[in-house]
């Protein structure tokens, strides 16, 4: 471990919340303390009341914020004498608890406060850091983890056995630390859970996070049980991984009832973790903490074998759900982690997002699985802890903060052509109604695009199989499938009659509007049929494919070729639940191609003014790109569920085309 604190940084804060968050976003630095929302902190600060009378104000960590990024407004303010009293009932039921923490608040719209509230407040230090250390998780997580950790800190810490999170956790605590604590104290170990340290000031209960996890590292290096080196492995790939890739995503979805991502890893030692000869034994204790459970649930599947890991899934809920205290209700059963000797480890989730946040917790855990077999064997909690606290209402409340999920959440788009115009629009809504996005394109500037996580952006030559082949297989490895191919690279020459137009204009296009597409159907096909809602196609055609002009050949004749094949198409892949619908724009003038000077020239050809001719059409209104966009996107949707060989003028009304 190595300090982050700057004197300077420190110095510009401007009182005790701000040091606290400043230190809090130094811990949230480390992944190796703290992953996505884990650990907390606090700082108890006097402050005077509405009625001017001094009043001791307990700002801990709100639930759903995290240490790295966390502000001000991520701090929840309780009545410290409250929460003191708190603690010394009996028995405190779980609502209650949030109950009690809730209404007193001094802040009505501050965050609902972390669990841990009542054990910071009975910490009799100013400022109070919690993580979940790996070093120090990876001594726990043993056989005989107490007395490694006694060895390691002495009377540093006080050591907490086992107890889920809230009130009987705070009371344990509060109860071992009046009976142990010593001069020398400076923190707590909560087995199998993680790691707390106090001081008067926020670097003093920094530096003492850091040397006593600094501590436990060292010993895990004396140990060889840190950074444990894992072999290099090459990984495999071609066609045949990713169509078993798309495989594995549509059983999972299927077990889970809703679409999943799933994310591929085999960097670092993903691949060489999921090739061990143990790692049937050695993945199958449970995650390194408990909190984890509710992202990656208790045990990644090992393999392909879906069906096993679901009834194995049911018959762990059936074993448990007697002995909680009220009844529960079965989440869906399908895997959140997969090991497997091909895929590596793949990581799944509703959102790219959380798929991330899957691989991060998972990769964390391999090294903790790997120091604890070195020291002898990784042990982690029986299986009726973490069902605990994985149907444990608290923990399943972060979760659905984020209420219902967008549309096309779970789901893998496919875009061509996507640098600029309708192809970006096109990326731009399906990515706002939750879809990720694979979005193709010659420029350069596709791979930063979008910033978004569920975002993959490709410089690629649709001409070129190859790199059709490559971006594919690209877009399998980030997404774990195919739901939506949107068909709209495309080039329009310039205009020129048939006598004098060039063999070599025509090919480029046909090359381009025709047979680039033809290649990404075909290729596509396979991952289509196994989308968890069905395939879905939208070919962007053009109004020159009903009502051609003069000066167009090429471009009227190749997007009238790609629509019948989309036809073609629509009639052959029907029975593979793949739907096939084309739009037909015209006149959308916030493209790349026209520019003010184009635009000012075609006006004044036709007498009229630019805006007059954007809306020159039967409806006498404007078409942009996003409308084109929006139309695509829905018809992907369940509103065209039962659509497909659709043609879709999208042209304010073309007196040629009606």
């Amino acid at each position: 471990m190595e300090s982050l604190w700057q004197d300077a940084a420190a110095q510009a804060c401007g009182d005790d919340l701000q040091l606290r968050v400043y230190s809090s976003r130094l811990l949230g630095r480390d992944k190796s303390l703290v992953l996505h929302g884990g650990g907390n902190t606090s700082v108890k600060i006097t402050e005077t009341n509405l009625f001017g009378a001094p009043e001791e104000v307990l700002y801990v960590k709100g639930s759903g914020w995290d240490l790295e990024t966390i502000a001000a407004a991520g701090f929840a303010p309780l009545r410290l004498d409250h929460l003191r009293k708190l603690a010394a009932l009996p028995a405190l039921a779980d609502p209650e608890m949030v109950n009690q923490l809730v209404t007193h608040q001094t802040r009505a719209a501050a965050p609902v406060p972390s669990v841990e509230a009542i054990l910071h407040a009975i910490l009799p230090y100013r400022f109070v850091d919690h993580t979940h250390a790996d070093a120090v998780v990876t001594v726990t997580n043993t056989a005989d983890g107490a007395a490694r950790i006694r060895e390691i800190f002495g009377d540093k810490v006080v050591v907490i056995p086992y107890a889920m999170p809230g009130f009987d956790l705070a009371r344990l605590c509060a109860a071992r630390f009046a009976a142990e604590a010593a001069s020398q104290t400076i923190g707590m170990v909560l087995l199998n859970h993680g790691i707390f340290s106090f001081g008067a000031t926020a670097q003093e209960s920094y530096a003492r996070m850091i040397e006593l996890v600094g501590l436990a590292e060292n010993y895990l290096r004396r140990q060889r049980a840190w950074e444990v080196a894992l072999p290099s492995v090459p990984a495999p790939g071609g066609g045949g991984i990713a169509l078993a890739l798309a495989q594995l995503r549509a059983d999972i979805a299927a077990a889970a009832g809703f679409p999943l991502l799933v994310a591929r890893h085999t960097e670092g030692k993903c691949l060489a973790f999921a090739q061990r000869a143990d790692v049937a034994t050695i993945s199958q204790q449970g995650p390194a903490t408990p909190d984890h459970v509710i992202r990656t649930k208790r045990l990644p599947l090992l393999g392909r074998d879906v069906a096993g890991y679901v009834a194995s899934y049911r018959a762990y809920f059936a074993a448990h759900e007697p002995q909680a205290k009220e009844r529960k209700t079965l989440l869906d059963p399908a895997p959140r982690v997969v090991l497997d000797p091909e895929f590596g480890l793949c990581a799944v989730g509703r959102t790219a997002q959380d798929a991330g946040i899957v691989a991060d917790i998972y990769t964390h855990t391999i090294d903790v699985i790997l120091g604890a077999t070195a020291l002898g064997g990784y042990r982690a909690l029986p299986a009726q802890d973490i069902f605990d606290v994985e149907y444990w209402d608290l923990e399943q409340a972060k979760l659905k903060k984020g209420g219902t999920p967008p549309r096309y959440a779970g789901e893998v788009a496919l875009v061509t052509g996507a640098a600029s115009g309708i192809g970006k629009a096109c990326v731009e809504a399906l990515l706002a109604q939750g879809a990720a996005v694979v979005a193709l394109d010659l420029q350069a500037s596709i791979r930063t695009l979008s910033a978004q996580a569920g975002f993959l952006g490709i410089e690629c030559d649709v001409t070129d199989e190859a790199q059709l082949r490559h971006a594919l297989h690209a877009a399998l490895d980030a997404f774990g499938g195919l739901d939506m191919l949107i068909l709209n690279a495309g080039i329009f020459p310039g205009g020129c009659r048939i006598d004098a137009l060039p063999t070599a204009d025509w090919q480029r296009t046909m090359r381009v509007n025709l047979d680039a597409n033809l290649v990404l159907l075909r290729e596509c096909h396979p991952f289509l049929k196994l989308a968890p809602r069905g395939g879905r196609v939208v070919v962007i055609g053009s109004k020159n494919v009903p009502a051609p002009g003069p000066g167009a050949a090429a471009y009227s004749a190749s997007k009238a070729a790609l629509n019948q094949l989309a036809r073609v198409a629509a009639l052959e892949w029907g029975a593979d639940n793949i739907r096939i619908n084309s739009l037909h724009p015209n006149a959308v003038f916030d493209t790349g191609i026209w520019t003010e000077e184009v635009l000012a020239s075609r006006a004044k050809h036709y007498g009229l003014t630019v805006d007059a001719y954007k809306r020159n059409n039967v409806l006498k209104t404007e078409v942009t790109s996003r409308d084109v966009a929006a139309l695509a996107a829905e018809l992907c949707g369940p509103l065209f569920a039962k659509t497909t060989g659709a043609q879709i003028p999208v042209d304010g009304g073309n007196d040629r085309v009606i």
